[in-house]
């Protein structure tokens, strides 16, 4: 049986000042939480309005709202995560994660666990094989304390993370295609997987490794994990890799996957958000595009079809539905502007909230 079709009809189009690499919805669905290149802001979906309520030192790349203790928490390229006053919006506690960048940050869906991960790809040997880590790629943290409560190996760079439903496990995916899944409780390594297809070494223009898995998410029974990035390329500097997600059966003793982006349903780009729907039916994925006519799209959970498009015109960071399902949010960034317009730089975040019907 095929999943009948989906078209989002956009009713919120807005910017902000700069580009957004990560988003979160407060649990009335009506405010947004926005990790900007220049500090975190709080925006308004109806009046359109926001505010800057404060930064790091560097790129803010998560934001999400901690619902049960009125907080909001962020990660940055900074390596700090920071936790902020719900009411206040005011800076309350700080704690140095990592000495190189935080890629991407989770909050569990218990709301107990914060999840950050980190990595810099530097060439370990002739072959250009990813140097050792030089510090713990994936940290567990206590959203209540700040306590890092596990902090776990991987091969840098490490740019995804995502927790399971029951908040018992978390993953992350790195530039080499590599899962590991571990136990937040026991702290074991549960399951360890590598697909090729998410990464690309160059052999024109540059000699490197590129690309990797940029989102990952648990389906919505924990027994299966969604990967996208992109495509295999040879010239790491065109980005014409196809959009690519796969799903894979984790928790079997030997990993295997399950789907992959269908022939014909892709055309060329980063795909670096995912998010799965509220009913478990299908999910979205969103990006750059290089070229075709989509950079987010709907995927039928179960088959793999693709079931709906759009063509934003900006680059996607960050997917959302709402808790109904009846809205998604595309969040990203529409270039950087070169012309400086009555002395200012024209706003490039791009805020979007879409129908889904």
């Amino acid at each position: 049986m095929t999943m009948e079709s989906k078209k989002l009809n956009r009713t919120i189009d807005f910017k902000l000042p700069t580009a957004i690499l990560g988003a979160s919805l407060s649990r009335d669905e009506r405010t947004l939480v926005a990790a900007c290149m220049d500090g975190v802001y709080v925006a308004e979906l109806e009046a359109k309005s926001f505010d800057r309520i404060g930064g790091h030192e560097s790129y803010v790349s998560s934001a999400a709202f901690l619902h049960d203790q009125n907080r909001i928490v962020t990660s940055g390229y900074d390596g700090m995560v920071q936790w902020f006053d719900g009411e206040t919006k005011q800076s309350q506690q700080k704690l140095k994660a990592h000495e190189f960048w935080s890629w991407d940050m989770a909050v569990s869906p218990d709301q107990k666990l914060v999840a950050t991960v980190t990595g810099q790809y530097l060439a370990g040997g002739y072959k250009y094989e990813p140097a050792p880590e030089r510090e713990p790629s994936v940290k567990l943290i206590s959203s209540e304390t700040q306590q890092v409560l596990q902090q776990w190996p991987h091969v840098p760079s490490v740019q995804a993370v995502a927790f399971s439903h029951d908040s018992r496990f978390v993953a992350a995916g790195n530039l080499m295609g590599e899962v590991r899944v571990w136990d937040c409780v026991t702290g074991e390594l549960a399951s360890n997987f590598t697909t090729p297809d998410f990464t690309s070494w160059g052999i024109i223009k540059s000699h490197c490794y590129l690309g990797g898995i940029f989102a990952i998410r648990f389906t919505p029974d924990d027994s299966a994990i969604l990967l996208c990035g992109m495509g295999d390329m040879k010239d790491p500097m065109a980005g014409n890799g196809r959009q690519l997600w796969q799903k894979w059966a984790w928790k079997e003793s030997s990993p295997k996957k399950l789907d992959e982006t269908h022939q014909g349903e892709s055309g060329e780009g980063l795909m670096e958000a995912l998010a799965i729907h509220p009913n478990g039916q299908y999910f979205a994925m969103g990006g750059r595009l290089r070229g075709g006519d989509w950079n987010v799209a709907l995927f039928d959970l179960a088959g793999g079809n693709r079931i709906g498009t759009l063509k934003t015109g900006y680059r996607v960071t960050d997917l959302s539905f709402t808790s109904d399902g009846k809205r998604l949010l595309v969040v990203g960034t529409q270039g950087q502007p070169e012309k400086i317009e009555d002395g200012k730089q024209p706003h490039f975040g791009r805020v979007e909230v879409y129908n889904v019907q």
